[in-house]
């Protein structure tokens, strides 16, 4: 292997010349301590960042094994020397001078949640850090003393301050392993009971603002109602109180402003892992719950919606049904459905963002427009009928509509950000209204015949892909939608993902899937994406990447995220 000997030679042998003679360092370099992999060169000043990469082997990073010797574990400490090394690099930002992006040095930026991420990777063999470069010019010439700061001064800085075991807090460092434990047997719990979800006493749930991720200060404390308080007794912390959030159907109440969205903000960000400060460290929903929302204008295909649409007048078929432009309650209905086959095993559902002739349709309207006028079956009708079948919970946020507080098995009352069990008063109060019980619960049973849980096998048929040199094209706009070919992906309303480095996997595991498709012609969707969760599973996120260069910019998207992206693609008949 080269030595960073011969790299500094080489450099300084370049310096001034034309820039694409920086092509000319490209490989990897011996440096004391760790060695430089620079995998691409930037073409232009003005162009993307170079990418470069350091490994750091175990015994020289001396990271003891019980920190990461399972996988919640390694993928909170890849987390945070990856925060670590990016505030590292952060004094030496454009610290060297030139044109266009000379001088930036730049890693992934973590926000809240702990995700799994090809910036940093690490196993009992070694550390590698990918991150970018900007190489410095003076207009288009290269500028080789300013990059020789950055390789031989600022790099090596950064990787003993930030790899290094030595050099860190090792109290920090296990107070991370403990925290990853300790949300696992949350989450292990959470199975156990036989709950949806967990919200820990004195979590902080509001945020600065909604722009800011991070925690409201002075904001109030979460505490659990008595009557739904349980103690967990964790590996690490020890005795934690909090409000058990049963399966089942759960309302979430109260006045405007009070805090009924925040709360279902954080269950719905709950199915991540929070680093410590967050506030929401110990917000813990089951891990495969999905954020469910009315979504105007979105592509539905071979979609069977039948459980809440029927006989449309036109008589098109609601079993296998396809539209490029659905409605808000259509694409709210197909939305649950497609989560169904995503193996959702929670609904959460804020009333502000859904249909709401989706949601309920009370006795007057029902009196006006008869029952066979009307092809909506709304959600209040199957709710029940879907957690009892396919044991699948729904979270809901209510504020107008007092219907469904007759098949609700809790309901939580927020007041000025506390929460209240109101479940009895009520339960008390409904069973006094018993006119509006009997028409909820007749028009219940009376659908119950309709809804056929069992999801359809689709088989989606690809479009005409239009492809560069024979490669399809992918482009990113940051975190809410990206171009494959000429068709645009839209994941604005799939609102569970978090960071824009998971809107690029998604790119990926597109990118991968149209191209399984144009060799498996008659692969069902299901097929596809569980085929490439399995991989990505067993191989991680390196799987969706062809050629040796490993981007530095995916971070672990959902298997409910992989369905979500696949069914909004526009390029499937």
């Amino acid at each position: 292997m080269n030595t960073s000997v011969q790299l500094e030679q080489q450099l300084m042998s370049i310096h001034r010349k034309s820039y694409p003679a920086y092509k000319s360092l490209a490989g990897s370099w011996q440096f004391p301590g760790f060695i430089l992999h620079i995998d691409h060169v930037q073409g232009d000043p003005f162009a993307a960042p170079s990418k470069v990469s350091v490994e750091v082997s175990q015994k020289t990073a001396a990271f003891p094994e019980e920190l990461f010797d399972r996988k919640d574990k390694r993928i909170a400490l890849q987390d945070h020397l990856t925060r670590e090394f990016s505030r590292q690099i952060g004094e030496y930002m454009f610290q060297a001078k030139g044109s266009g992006k000379s001088g930036l040095i730049s890693i992934s930026r973590c926000g809240q949640e702990v995700l799994e991420r090809t910036a940093l990777e690490m196993n009992g063999k070694r550390i590698l850090v990918r991150f970018e470069v900007g190489f410095p010019a003076n207009g288009r010439t290269i500028n080789a003393p300013e990059l020789k700061k950055i390789l031989f001064d600022y790099v090596p800085q950064c990787v003993k301050r930030a790899l290094y075991y030595k050099n860190l807090n090792p109290k920090v460092l296990r107070e991370v392993a403990d925290l990853a434990e300790d949300q696992t047997f949350i989450r292990e719990e959470l199975r156990k009971r036989g709950l949806a979800a967990f919200v820990a006493n004195g979590s902080v749930l509001p945020r600065q603002s909604g722009v800011s991720d991070k925690p409201m200060k002075g904001a109030v404390v979460f505490e659990s109602p008595k009557s739904m308080e349980v103690e967990l007794s964790l590996p690490h912390k020890g005795a934690l109180k909090g409000m058990a959030v049963p399966k089942g159907i759960t309302l979430i109440v109260g006045g405007g402003y009070h805090g009924k969205s925040t709360l279902l903000k954080a269950l719905e960000l709950g199915v991540y892992n929070h680093i410590r400060g967050d506030g929401r460290e110990y917000v813990i929903t089951d891990d495969t719950a999905m954020k469910i929302r009315a979504e105007d204008g979105r592509a539905v295909a071979h979609v069977d919606i039948s459980p809440f649409i029927n006989h449309l007048p036109n008589g098109k078929d609601t079993v296998d049904f396809s539209t490029e432009d659905a409605s808000g309650s259509t694409s709210q209905a197909a939305n649950v459905v497609e989560a169904v086959e995503a193996g959702a095993g929670v609904l959460l559902i804020d009333e502000d963002t859904s249909a709401t002739n989706f949601m309920v349709r009370d006795a007057l309207m029902q009196s006006v427009i008869a029952r066979e006028q009307e092809p909506i079956t709304p959600f209040i009708e199957q709710a029940r009928k879907l957690y009892e079948e396919k044991d699948i919970s729904v979270i809901l946020v209510a504020g107008s509509s007092g219907a469904y507080f007759y098949i609700a098995d809790k309901i939580i009352q927020m007041d000025t950000y506390r929460a209240y069990d109101i479940t009895d008063q009520v339960k008390d109060i409904c069973s006094r209204n018993k006119e509006e019980m009997d028409f909820v619960t007749a028009h219940r049973k009376e659908s119950e015949g309709i809804a056929r849980w069992g999801v359809m096998s689709r088989h989606p048929r690809l479009g005409k892909i239009d492809k560069k040199h024979g490669q399809i094209k992918v482009k990113q706009y940051g975190k809410d939608s990206f171009s494959i070919g000429k068709d645009t992906v839209e994941l604005k309303y799939v609102e569970q993902i978090t960071d824009s480095e998971q809107t690029t996997t998604l790119s990926y595991v597109l990118k991968n899937v149209i191209e399984e498709m144009e060799t498996k012609k008659n692969a069902s969707l299901e097929e596809l994406a569980e085929k490439i969760w399995r991989e990505i599973e067993g191989r991680g996120l390196s799987c969706l990447v062809k050629g040796s260069y490993i981007p530095s910019s995916l971070a672990m998207a959902r298997k409910q995220e992989i369905y979500a992206c696949l069914n909004r693609y526009r390029g499937f008949r």
